[in-house]
């Protein structure tokens, strides 16, 4: 087993760290206490949902050959140990500030789960979550300023603007990539894990526990953008009956 603490991972780490004190003791000190946590967790995402995306798709034109359970190569390797220093990150900050949050916290433990594997375990399949991470994280940067939007909107015209303004749009990108692609890229890939190739080279207990955990972050996420449509156009027509009203 390769251990991530032999690579990148405790510089990123300390980088996503640096990032979010920042966050919470300079950029946000104005903030209540009640949206500081939350709003230094959107900056170290900003910092990490796009930067992501352009990593990952570099790291997938660098590999050689395109397949579900293909040896990882060294650039997905980074990327893998990239995103796992960013979740655990945010990991610590919502076990700190937010333990409630068991489906925040689920999330991310399922999300690390499969990127350690990924990267220390299987030593192989990074194509597959390269694919997941570009259609996870294409939304990173609407949400995170539509979610520091929202905090702010009930008293800040500005952020409330911009969080109406940004919500179809941001909505519609996230059900394409989490509604539409994103569910037609798992079905071939757990077509893909299951077949005797991946299994040549991959243990089978881990490309089912992927397919079980991609499996449920997908309906979680159609649950998620189906309430936040129906909270939208909700608001939308009371905004107009007190207009005609």
């Amino acid at each position: 087993m390769e251990t991530i603490f032999n690579s990148m991972f405790p510089t990123f780490f300390s980088i996503f760290c640096v990032i979010y004190i920042i966050g919470y003791f300079v950029i946000f000190r104005n903030w209540s206490q009640k949206f500081r946590p939350e709003a230094s967790s959107c900056l170290i995402s900003l910092f990490h949902g796009s930067p992501a995306v352009i990593l990952a798709i570099s790291a997938l034109r660098l590999q050689p050959v395109w397949g579900f359970a293909s040896p990882n190569t060294n650039s997905e390797n980074a990327v893998l140990e990239f995103s796992i220093a960013y979740f655990t990150m945010d990991l610590i900050h919502y076990l700190i500030f937010t333990p409630r949050e068991y489906l925040f916290i689920a999330h991310h433990l399922a999300t690390l789960f499969v990127f350690i594997t990924c990267r220390s375990v299987a030593l192989h399949g990074a194509f597959s979550v390269m694919v997941l991470l570009v259609f996870a994280e294409i939304t990173s940067f609407c949400q995170n300023v539509w979610t520091l939007a929202g905090l702010r909107k009930d008293d800040s015209d500005l952020a409330k603007r911009v969080y109406w303004v940004l919500s179809p749009p941001f909505y519609a990108l996230y059900t394409v990539m989490r509604v539409v692609a994103g569910p037609l890229f798992f079905v071939k890939m757990s077509t893909s894990l299951l077949k005797h190739e991946a299994r040549d080279v991959m243990p089978i207990w881990i490309s089912l526990s992927w397919i079980v955990v991609v499996g449920a972050a997908i309906m979680v996420s159609w649950l998620w953008i189906w309430n936040n449509w129906m909270e939208y156009f909700r608001e939308r027509g009371v905004s107009k009956e007190k207009k005609e009203g």
